[in-house]
Parts: C-alpha cells; sequence; structure tokens
C-alpha cells in the first residue's frame, strides 16, 4: 500500500505535506496514519467513497478539524497549531458562499479589502482574474446574473486572487448538472494552469479526479491505498480496491491452479480457466483465492473465432444489449458457458453497428490485461 507522496518521501518543495495524520472520533478511526506530499503547482486528488475520510483530511487541512495525532505543514513550516484564518490556504465548498447583495467584483474584492490592500490595487487584481477566469468585463454583474459555471469560477476566483500556497475543494461540483459538471471539469484546469495555484481536490467521482489531476490518492476506510498519476491508477493498479474503484471493470473470483514466475492459470467460481498476471506485490501460490480484473477496452469482440485463436484467454458468449453512447458504446455479452457477463468496449469502425440481441461473439485478451491480487474479506 502506497503512503508517500509523488516521487516519495519527504521534500522541502512539496507546497503541502501531511505526515502520519490520525484523526479517531471515540473508538472510530476516520484517517489512520496518512502521509502525503502535494509538490508545487499540482493538481493533487483525494479519490474514495463517501465515508472513506477525505473530507476529514481536508478539515484537518484547513484548520477547521484538530488531527489526533500527526503533523501538517505548508511550505515546509508546521501549521499543526495555527487557526484557520492564519494559514495560507483557502477552501471552496460545494456551495459557493457569495454575496449575493455584491456585484462580481466587489465578491473576488471581498477578502483583499480584508486584507488591508488599497482599492486601486484591489480592482486591477479583480481585472486581471476576471480576465483569468474568462468573464471579462463582468465586474458589475450580480451573482444572480451568472450561470452555475460562471459562479463556481468567481468562487474560486475570489481565492485565487490573494495567492495563497494552496486551494482546498471539497466535490465543488457535486451541485452543478452533469453537463455544466463535465464542462467545469476543464475549465477548472484551465483556472488551475492560469493562476500556478496548488489544487488539493476532493472528489468521489473517478471522472472528475483522472481527467483534472496530476496526481491522485484513492482512499478506502481511512488509508491511502495508492497515490500516482492518472495512467498509474489506471494501467496499474497497486490494490484489488484501486483496480475496482477507478474505471470500469470485469471482474471474477476464483483460486490459483498454477503459478509461473509472474503468470497465474485460475479457476474460477464458475470452474472457467483464465490466465492472468499477478498483481499488487503480494506472493500468489497454489491455492490463494484471487480476484481478476480486465478493463472492458482490453477485451477484443468478433464476430469470427479464429480471429482471437492467439489471444491467452477466450469466450464464446451472446448479446444481451448494446449500450450505445457514440465513441463510448459498450456491449454487454453473456458467457455461454457460466452465463456471467461480460461487459466490452465496442470499436467504433461500423463493424458491430448491426449487431442482434442473442447474436453470437467471441471474446479473447491478453494475460497481460487481466490482474490478479489476492482476494481480501474487505476493503482493498
Amino acid at each position: 500500500m502506497t503512503e508517500q507522496g509523488p516521487g516519495g518521501g519527504h521534500a522541502p518543495s512539496y507546497d503541502l505535506e501531511c505526515r502520519n495524520l490520525v484523526c479517531r472520533f471515540g473508538d472510530f478511526v476516520a484517517v489512520n496514519d496518512v502521509s502525503f506530499g502535494v509538490p508545487e503547482g499540482d493538481f493533487f486528488s483525494i479519490l474514495g467513497p463517501s465515508g472513506c475520510g477525505k473530507t476529514t483530511i481536508l478539515r484537518m487541512m484547513a484548520g477547521f478539524l484538530q488531527p489526533t495525532s500527526g503533523d501538517f505543514l505548508i511550505k515546509g513550516k508546521s501549521v499543526i497549531d495555527m487557526p484557520p484564518n492564519r494559514r495560507p490556504i483557502n477552501m471552496v465548498f460545494q456551495h459557493l458562499a457569495l454575496f449575493p447583495m455584491m456585484t462580481v467584483a466587489e465578491n473576488i474584492a471581498y477578502g483583499l479589502l480584508r486584507q488591508g490592500i488599497n482599492r486601486i490595487d484591489a480592482r486591477k487584481k479583480v481585472e486581471d482574474a476576471l480576465e483569468r477566469i474568462g468573464l471579462p468585463g463582468s465586474g458589475e454583474k450580480k451573482i444572480k446574473q451568472l450561470s452555475g459555471g460562471q459562479q463556481q469560477r468567481v468562487a474560486i476566483a475570489r481565492c485565487l486572487v490573494l495567492e495563497p500556497a494552496a486551494l482546498l475543494l471539497d466535490e465543488p461540483l457535486g451541485a452543478l448538472d452533469l453537463k455544466l459538471r463535465e464542462h467545469m471539469k476543464v475549465e477548472l484546469k484551465k483556472m488551475q494552469d492560469q493562476f500556478g495555484t496548488t489544487f488539493v481536490y476532493i472528489t468521489h467521482d473517478q471522472s472528475e479526479a483522472l481527467v483534472m489531476s496530476d496526481h491522485v490518492a484513492v482512499m478506502n476506510q481511512g488509508r491511502f491505498e495508492q497515490i500516482g498519476t492518472p495512467q498509474d491508477l489506471y494501467y496499474q493498479p497497486a490494490t484489488a480496491f484501486v483496480a475496482g474503484f477507478v474505471g470500469d471493470t470485469n471482474r471474477w473470483q476464483g483460486r490459483v491452479e498454477s503459478v509461473d514466475r509472474d503468470t497465474v492459470k485460475v479457476i474460477t467460481q464458475d470452474g472457467v480457466q483464465l490466465l492472468a498476471t499477478a498483481a499488487g506485490g503480494e506472493a500468489l501460490s497454489q491455492g490463494s483465492q484471487v480476484e481478476i480484473f480486465v478493463r472492458p477496452e482490453a477485451v477484443v469482440i468478433t464476430l469470427e473465432s479464429e480471429r482471437i485463436t492467439s489471444q491467452d484467454n477466450r469466450i464464446t458468449g451472446e448479446l444481451i444489449s448494446v449500450l450505445f453512447n457514440g465513441a463510448n458504446s459498450r456491449a454487454l455479452i453473456r458467457d455461454r458457458h457460466t452465463g456471467g457477463e461480460l461487459d466490452v468496449a465496442l470499436p467504433q469502425t461500423g463493424e458491430f453497428s448491426h449487431l442482434q440481441r442473442g447474436q453470437e461473439v467471441h471474446l479473447g485478451w491478453s494475460l497481460a490485461h487481466a490482474k490478479a491480487f489476492i482476494q481480501k474479506e474487505s476493503g482493498g
């Protein structure tokens, strides 16, 4: 289980650093010995299901919650005993708390004026911020005249104009509709690039984390399962939890029949023989109970069985349904031998545009795309 920041170890170049953070509420351990570092200018996301402890970490970083033990540093200096209003970081919540009676410019300037910056300098900073967030000339508008996405940008600009060491964001897109949320993923990443500020982003939405982040920590039951780039987490998951939580996947459970270096032969609970690659850094041996994960896009689908003879794993099934979504279309296939269902990405070549329910198809995938992890009773 990875519990170091990107690159490993404790480095003074980190903008933010958590060391062995623990937070208990009575007998319940919400955060269990978590350590990580966020490099300067990084877009760092903490991804995990509801109740895993990610918001608790953010509240400790902001100073709203005192950890049971551990330390939190900003630019190499411990701030564990510093009150929230003195920490050089700002926080954006799902509920934006913009002032409706103020104009856009007044909202953005509010913190600057509270800091004692003169109005002329504050106006220049506000105009610069409006340019950067793509809302030039909108300073005199009232908040209610803006769309939900524009209000999001104003709320973030109000924080970034203060030039904090980092910005903490607690699921800020959760209240937006799906289409606007998709648009704001791109906008947020653009804003972070424009200002160059370190972002720490909390979300349960894997798409948000993968699209926007430089590094992602996957959290489960108070601990970090893995920290890495989105590509690391997707293609090289370190635990079964990460493999199952990040991205879509097909999953089997079974028993190891034999091991040859990193290649394992598994008999599934349905009696199917599969070849997979040992993953997770744990030694697999004959008799080990494992879970196997295969991405939908790693499965080759064909109407002609001879086209998958070179694949390590092969299944014949029948089409249950096509889930059409343009370039992201998928097919649900029922294995004729076991009755199990597989989720398969459809290539957009037009070859499969006329698939019919009940039609026979052949599936295959290589052992390199099948990751085998020791089965755990709970968590990752």
